[in-house]
């Protein structure tokens, strides 16, 4: 396809050219054609003024404009018109180019307008309205109008929705209908797509409904076809180069586990994912297995079996915590499942004095260290390891790509790796944003385990709220009030978290009540949260800093102060505080009276289940997948043009099927009925939205 500068088609030049490249990175003739309308507007329909009100979304109307007015003067400075068709008059109003209105609008002609109709007072009127000639207006124009998203800047050079489709069609005149194909017929016929200039006409200028929903279609598949053929080739050309360590046994450090230590029974789902560490971990190649499951699953105790193996085969392991309180809580309960075992487990994160490195470090290297527990001081170069053979990343998506790269080189062999989140991902985003990784999930809770029950109360009725609160503290538990410390309004959030640490300590005098926040240096909010886990403090006021991996059992009420302002999967991650003993748990989530319609559903999403995958859906649904946790600190933009992962599942997994096909066939495309998808990956590679490997 054509990629010359869009500088040089009618009505752009340099100054509108440089406009496009910086507000929607739009610089080429293919740009252009892949800058798809956000909406579609039924033009076939003209209304008459007596039909309308100021609450419809859109009006076309067909009339003349009666005179012009200039109202006001500087910056309130704006330009008035009446409009009329015989049955009613409306108000048109300009607030900028002011200048150009007069000269390009005439009384007395008649236009086909089409705009937002809002009520003013007891008058209707459209605020820069679109105004063509009625007589230029026919069946070109009429039935679905494609409308593109523009900015202020764009507007005010007149790159508005209409000039952009205007652009598009010269570079449909000069192209002629040669764009050439990206998809080889041998796809499209498997998977019913219209050709590539088929769908890309019509994406802008739709012929029928029909004919929009089919380009749609093909250009959605395209867009996840190639992501996931790049993610499966990748993956498949890392592995056989790297290879992975063989584990051929499961032996005695393992079976005295099993005999001897394991505090339960295991759950179904439990052996079923230890069952595909198993078998991964036995093919030569080296494992990349995301898993996943809810706060309380048992994930921590399939990945210390999953060590165990590892070590039964000579190997090291290794487990990778974000924070020290995590890695002291891992240290602590892998301590206590192993105890009698003799295995060597160490601890290592920043705050490890240099003795200490001194003294653990050889031992790592030497050997004698079966298994080290650690933050991102495990990432330094003088942690050497004699064999390691697996790595287990805890709540993965805070380590950035390269952090956990540098894990792999701690061998010449890369170790197998096991990611854990408790963040449950919907199976369309995990395979487009973990597409290199298996999946495995724990989808069952241990036996024993009751449901937090999930509360939804307003914040101005709380009395009954404290005397259920102190009915919980009487019986010796403990609690959670968690307030929002937003960035953008951090002095009053500040604020409402001291306010309420105070009013905490007036309502419950009785009891020690802590407070963290994550402006506390470590050390002090290390020995705050260390007080509260010892249960020396009975109440803890804090932020979001212990939404992940604190696991206190004797806490059952978590409080979550101003509920509306936080997201589902991060109510869900609070949520999971508590609830982790055998004791019935409460989550409380206390918000304003005003709610959105968005807002109100999140609260009634929280109390209707506690599924964190079903959670996690809705939330890919409400909020869309640049929002979901964890993205974006996994170095992954989202940047598709057309394809929804949160309505595009069956297109996606059908996507990948076809990919996975071609790559069984196929593994480095090297066929010559597969040359066109080297030459497109090639091209969407150098493109600055192209998608990458992220584990």
């Amino acid at each position: 396809m054509n990629t010359q500068n869009i500088m040089y088609l009618p009505g752009v030049g340099p100054k509108k050219a440089e406009t496009l490249r910086t507000e929607i990175q739009v610089s080429s003739w293919e740009d252009l054609l892949y800058y798809f309308p956000f909406k579609y507007v039924d033009r076939s329909r003209i209304f008459t003024i007596r039909e309308i009100d100021g609450n419809m979304p859109y009006i076309q109307l067909k009339g003349k404009i009666e005179g012009f007015e200039t109202i006001g003067a500087g910056r309130t400075r704006r330009i008035k018109a009446w409009f009329s068709d015989g049955t009613g008059r409306i108000e048109l109003i300009w607030f900028q180019n002011l200048k150009a209105i007069p000269n390009l609008y005439k009384t007395g002609v008649e236009y086909i307008l089409f705009g937002k109709p809002a009520l003013f007072g007891n008058h209707i009127n459209v605020a820069h309205p679109e105004l063509d000639a009625a007589e230029s207006f026919n069946q070109r124009e009429a039935g679905l109008q494609a409308h593109y998203n523009t900015t202020e800047k764009m507007k005010n050079s007149f790159l508005h929705s209409k000039a952009i489709q205007k652009i598009i069609q010269h570079i449909f005149g000069q192209l002629n209908g040669k764009i050439p194909e990206t998809l080889p017929i041998s796809i499209r016929e498997r998977a019913r797509l219209i050709d590539l200039d088929t769908a890309l006409h019509n994406i802008h200028f739709p012929q029928s409904p029909n004919l929009l929903r089919e380009s749609q279609y093909r250009l959605k598949f395209e867009e996840l076809f190639y992501i996931q053929l790049n993610i499966l080739r990748v993956t498949r050309y890392r592995q056989h180069k790297n290879g992975g360590f063989i584990f051929h046994q499961v032996g005695n450090y393992f079976n005295d586990f099993y005999n001897k230590n394991l505090p339960f029974p295991l759950t179904n789902a439990q052996k079923k994912v230890i069952r595909e560490i198993r078998q991964d971990t036995a093919k030569g190649l080296q494992m990349n297995r995301l898993l996943q499951g809810d706060v309380g699953s048992g994930k921590t105790l399939v990945a210390l079996m999953s060590m165990l193996i590892a070590l039964d085969n000579g190997y090291q392991a290794a487990l990778m915590a974000p924070t020290e309180i995590l890695a002291h809580q891992h240290y602590e309960t892998l301590s206590g499942l192993l105890f009698g075992l003799n295995i060597e487990l160490v601890l290592l994160t920043g705050s490890t004095r240099k003795k200490d490195r001194e003294t653990l470090l050889p031992k790592l290297k030497e050997g004698n260290t079966q298994i080290i527990i650690g933050t991102h001081a495990l990432l330094e170069p003088d942690v050497a390891f004699k064999n390691l053979g697996l790595v287990v990343i805890d709540e993965q998506h805070r380590f950035g790509v390269a952090q956990r790269a540098r894990m792999w080189n701690k061998n010449a062999t890369p170790p197998h790796i096991l990611v854990m989140t408790a963040t449950p991902i919907p199976r369309t985003l995990a395979m487009t944003l973990y597409g290199d990784l298996e999946v495995s999930v724990i989808d069952e809770l241990p036996p024993g385990r009751k449901p937090v029950k999930t509360i939804h109360r307003y914040s101005g009725k709380r009395t009954n709220l404290y005397e259920s609160v102190r009915k919980q503290l009487q019986e010796g538990r403990q609690v959670y009030i968690v307030y929002p410390l937003i960035e953008e309004s951090e002095k009053a959030d500040f604020k409402n978290l001291t306010d309420g640490f105070e009013h905490t300590r007036e309502i419950f005098p009785e009891y020690t009540v802590g407070m963290v926040h994550g402006k506390m240096k470590p050390a002090e909010k290390d020995a705050e949260m260390k007080r509260f886990i010892n249960g020396e403090s009975r109440i803890l006021v804090a932020t979001t800093v212990i939404e992940v991996g604190v696991n206190v059992p004797n806490a059952s009420v978590m409080i979550i102060e101003d509920a509306q302002r936080f997201g589902l999967a991060q109510l869900h991650q609070l949520r999971g505080r508590v609830g982790r003993g055998a004791d019935q748990s409460f989550c409380i989530l206390l918000t304003t009276y005003e709610l959105s319609e968005n807002t109100r559903r999140r609260m009634e999403i929280m109390t209707e289940t506690n599924d964190g995958f079903v959670i996690a859906e809705e939330d890919l649904k409400l909020r869309g997948p640049g929002d979901i946790d964890g993205t974006q600190q996994s170095g992954v933009a989202f940047n598709l043009k057309i394809a929804d992962i949160a309505k595009d599942g069956q297109i996606l997994s059908f996507a990948r099927e076809l990919a996975y096909e071609i790559l069984e066939e196929d593994p480095l495309l090297e066929k010559s009925q597969h040359q066109l998808f080297v030459q497109e990956l090639k091209k969407r590679a150098q493109d600055r939205n192209s998608w990458f490997m992220i584990s």
